[in-house]
C-alpha cells in the first residue's frame, strides 16, 4: 500500500475535523458562561502577571469571497469611528478590573482590516491600550496589514506605537485565482507594503498563503511561493482553503467545480512545503514555516510552541483577553467569547457591562485532553512524563488514551514508555489523530477537511 493510499484509508481526504486552535472547540461553547464569569476570571489574574491582548476589528473596505471570518463591509469610516469609541470603552472596563502591575507580552490587532484605521485613530487606540498596561520588555505588538489599505502615514503611526511585527495576507498572486476569490492584490502592491514596513523599522514580517483555491495548480502555487520568497518573510502560514458556503454565504460566489480535489490539495501543499524548506525555512507544526532564527522556530525547537486562536505562537502568557465583537478570551478557568454581533457587542459595552455571550468552563478532563491535543498539533508527540507531572493523579487515564490511539493508528504512530510519537509519514494526519482525544461529539458543522 502506498503512503497516499494509507493516508486516504485513515480519512485524510474525506474527514472533516477542527483546526484545534482551542479545546474544546468553539462549537462546544454555551451561554452558560456569562460576563460574571469573565469578570471573576479577570480579577483572579495574579498581580504582576503578563497577559496577552487580541483586538478584533471586523470591518473591510471590500469583502473577499473566500473569507469565513466575522467581518462586514463598509463604504465610509463612520462605523469604524463608532467602533473605535466602543473598543476604548471596553479597554476602560478592563483596566478597572485588572489587578496591579499587569504588563502585556503580546498585543495583536486582527480582523477584518485593522489598517482601515486612519493614522490618528491608530494613535488613539494604541494610547488607550498603553493606559491599560504597558508592553513588557521583549513584548510583541503585531498588526494584520492589508497592502491595499495602507500608506506611509499609517505605517508611521504603527511604528511610533511600537509595532514589532506585521502580518500580510497574500493568498495567491495568480490573477485568475484572485478574480475568482474576490481578492485582487498584485505582487507589486504587496512588495511595496512590505518594503514600506521594513523601511519604517518594523523588522518582522509574517505572510499567509492558501492552498486548495479555485483554479490552483502546482505550477501556479509554485510561482506564487517563489514570488513570496523574494519578500523574505520571517514566517509563513500555509493554510488550506476551507470551502464552507453553508457557514460563509459569500463563498457561494466561488464555483465549487473549479476547486482542487483532496488529492490535488495534498500535492499543492507538498509543492509549497518543499519550496519553503529548500529556501531554508523550518516547518512549524502542520502549516507554518519560519526562518531558523525566528522566535516561532526557536519555540518549536525547544518544546515551547503553543497553539491559540491565532494559530501557532510562542506566547508564554496563560491569559489571552479578546476585545471587540466576537473576540475570544482564554483564561486558566475557561473560554469567554464576546457577542459576535457588532450591535450586540456595542450595546453591552455602552451600558458598562462586559460583552460575554457564551464560553466554556474547563473541567480537569478538558485540560488534560486539551494538552494532549496541543502537543500533537505542535510537536507531533506527547511527552508522557510531562503529562503525568501536569496531571499526577491521571497517569492510568493518560496511558489508556495513548494506548487506544496507538492501537487505532498503527504504524504511523509509535508508543514508548516515555512518549507517544506521530511518525513523519503520519504528520498529515495530525488533526485526525488529535480528534481521537476529543471527548465531545464531532459535528460536520464548522469543521474543515483534514488537508
Amino acid at each position: 500500500m502506498t503512503l497516499t493510499s494509507k493516508l486516504a484509508k485513515m480519512g485524510l481526504f474525506d474527514a472533516r475535523v477542527p483546526r484545534y486552535t482551542s479545546y474544546p472547540t468553539a462549537p462546544q461553547f454555551s451561554v452558560d458562561t456569562t460576563g460574571a464569569d469573565t469578570r471573576s476570571w479577570i480579577t483572579a489574574i495574579p498581580p504582576g502577571s503578563r497577559i496577552s491582548l487580541y483586538l478584533h476589528i471586523p470591518f473591510c473596505r471590500r469583502l473577499c469571497w473566500f473569507c469565513a471570518c466575522r467581518t462586514q463591509g463598509i463604504s465610509n469610516n463612520g462605523p469604524v469611528l463608532a467602533y473605535l469609541s466602543t473598543l476604548k470603552a471596553e479597554l476602560s472596563l478592563l483596566a478597572d478590573l485588572l489587578p496591579a502591575d499587569i504588563s502585556l507580552s503580546r498585543v495583536h490587532w486582527g480582523g477584518g482590516t485593522p489598517t482601515l484605521f486612519e493614522a490618528a485613530m491608530m494613535e488613539d487606540l494604541a494610547g488607550s491600550i498603553s493606559d491599560v498596561a504597558p508592553l513588557a520588555p521583549h513584548g510583541e505588538f503585531s498588526v494584520e496589514v492589508d497592502p491595499n489599505e495602507i500608506d506611509q502615514s499609517r505605517v508611521d503611526a504603527l511604528a511610533a506605537a511600537g509595532m514589532t511585527r506585521a502580518s500580510i495576507g497574500v493568498q495567491d498572486f495568480d490573477v485568475e485565482i484572485q478574480t475568482t476569490i474576490g481578492r485582487l492584490q498584485s505582487f507589486d502592491v504587496t512588495r511595496y507594503a512590505a518594503d514600506m514596513l521594513r523601511a519604517s523599522g518594523i523588522k518582522s514580517l509574517n505572510t499567509d498563503i492558501l492552498f486548495g483555491l479555485p483554479h490552483q495548480t502546482t505550477e501556479k502555487i509554485a510561482a506564487s511561493v517563489q514570488k513570496l520568497l523574494t519578500l523574505s518573510p520571517d514566517r509563513v502560514a500555509l493554510y488550506g482553503y476551507a470551502h464552507v458556503p453553508w457557514m460563509a454565504r459569500r463563498q457561494s460566489l466561488i464555483p465549487s467545480d473549479v476547486l482542487p480535489t483532496p488529492e490535488e490539495r495534498l500535492k499543492l501543499f507538498e509543492t509549497a512545503r518543499q519550496l519553503f524548506e529548500w529556501d531554508g525555512y523550518r516547518q512549524i507544526g502542520i502549516d507554518h514555516f519560519a526562518v531558523p532564527h525566528d522566535t516561532l522556530a526557536v519555540a518549536s525547537k525547544t518544546g515551547k510552541l503553543r497553539r491559540n486562536f491565532q494559530g501557532y505562537t510562542d506566547e508564554p502568557a496563560e491569559v489571552l483577553i479578546g476585545l471587540g465583537a466576537s473576540a475570544i478570551s482564554r483564561f486558566p478557568q475557561g473560554y469567554a467569547q464576546n457577542n459576535p454581533s457588532t450591535s450586540g457587542y456595542t450595546k453591552s459595552i455602552r451600558t458598562g457591562e462586559l460583552s460575554t455571550s457564551r464560553g466554556h468552563r474547563f473541567s480537569e478532563d478538558d485540560k488534560l485532553r486539551g494538552r494532549l491535543i496541543e502537543a500533537i498539533m505542535c510537536d507531533f508527540e506527547v511527552n508522557i512524563d510531562d503529562m503525568v507531572a501536569r496531571f499526577p493523579n491521571r497517569e492510568a487515564h493518560i496511558r489508556a488514551l495513548l494506548g487506544r490511539a496507538a492501537a487505532h493508528f498503527g504504524d504511523i504512530v509509535q508508543l514508548k514508555e516515555d512518549r507517544f510519537q506521530v511518525l513523519p509519514d503520519g504528520h498529515a494526519l495530525a488533526r485526525i489523530i488529535a480528534r481521537h482525544f476529543d471527548a465531545y461529539e464531532m459535528s460536520s458543522a464548522g469543521h474543515v477537511s483534514a488537508i
